[in-house]
């Protein structure tokens, strides 16, 4: 029989400090107006000093593990832009502080796709009999690489972490991820950058020191920061997760009418509806909770179900498509019929 992966918990952390549109006004050239016309978001969270990635990945990650109703896991995949160090990785950590033993841990880097990707990962890690039961992670501290003179970037992002558990089950049972469809354009790298801090950076530093280049803001070097450009993004995440979404429709054998709920990435809700156009879907069947929690990234699609199941949204039963687009640039989906999982 063929192994699938099968959801099996879900839960969900956000910092609790709240930054309201109001707030970034008073600290930068922005208004309430000008931020929720052009995103739809109205606040977010973001995390106190002190508090990392891992942190909450931990707690989104203890919460998925009591939905699910077990910590037996023998995988932890663990999806984020803002690891807690550069090395070593930020899952080792994370299944370490959730007492998992010594189980397999790693990150994955594909930014606002990351969740998707970490799910096919762990899927093929079931399929291939590596593991029986993964811990799946998105978790980002987004607040911590923004410019904060940048409204372009600072309004946007918001700090978060969603977990789910995957177990070895049935093609045919709900809860069974029912495929995916993944890609990636690195000609695109450009679009969405944190340009220094790797090896591209460190490489060419001697030769930028000699040349007396380089420059700072709020004492932090300006490349440090995460830049995007914001109008190419736009089109690209509306093309690119449309397709997507299409293959993995037709993978799953499902007619987009047929579909419950679209929950994409949580960027732009212009972004969401433009997507929902484009796959002839009712806006009115998109999930969004980027006006309360922005863009988390990674993060985003797991705590946008949760939000939706407490909202009587999604249910037992229910067609889900997920879709997402990110840096590096990359895009993926994948689909179920939501299992009877209560999120933590």
């Amino acid at each position: 029989m063929t192994r699938a992966a099968v959801l099996t918990g879900l839960g969900t952390y956000v910092p609790p400090r709240v930054v309201t549109n109001d707030d970034l006004s008073r600290t930068m050239d922005t208004t309430d107006e000008w931020i929720r016309t052009r995103t739809g978001i109205t606040r977010r969270h973001w995390a106190d000093p002190g508090t990392a990635t891992g942190d909450l990945a931990v707690e989104a990650g203890a919460r998925a593990l009591k939905s699910a109703g077990s910590a037996d896991v023998d995988l932890v995949v663990l999806a984020t832009t803002t690891p807690d160090h550069p090395c070593p990785a930020t899952a080792p950590d994370v299944a370490a502080r959730l007492g998992l033993g010594n189980v397999a841990a790693y990150d994955i880097a594909a930014v606002c796709s990351g969740f998707v990707y970490a799910l096919a990962a762990a899927a093929g890690a079931i399929a291939s009999g590596t593991a029986e039961r993964v811990l799946v992670i998105g978790a980002e501290t987004y607040s911590t690489i923004l410019d904060p003179a940048d409204r372009t970037t600072s309004v946007i992002f918001g700090d978060g972490a969603g977990a789910v558990v995957l177990r070895a089950g049935d093609p045919d049972e709900p809860g069974a991820l029912l495929g995916y469809d993944l890609g990636s354009d690195g000609s695109l790298k450009d679009l969405i950058m944190v340009p220094g801090g790797g090896s591209r950076q460190r490489s060419e530093a001697a030769g930028e020191a000699a040349d007396g280049a380089g420059s700072s803001v709020g004492g932090r070097p300006a490349d440090s920061y995460f830049t995007m450009q914001g109008k190419h993004v736009f089109r690209h995440a509306v093309t690119r997760m449309a397709a997507s979404s299409k293959a993995m429709l037709r993978r799953a054998g499902w007619e987009p009418a047929s579909v419950d709920w679209f929950v994409g990435h949580q960027a732009n809700v212009r972004i969401l509806h433009a997507v929902a156009d484009q796959l002839g879907m009712d806006r009115g069947r998109t999930v969004v909770n980027l006006d309360r929690v922005g863009n988390t990234s990674a993060a985003s699609i797991p705590l946008a179900l949760a939000d939706a199941i407490a909202a009587g949204q999604v249910g037992p039963g229910d067609r889900v498509l997920m879709s997402a687009f990110g840096g590096g640039v990359t895009w993926g989906s994948t689909a179920l019929v939501w299992p009877d999982v209560n999120p933590h």
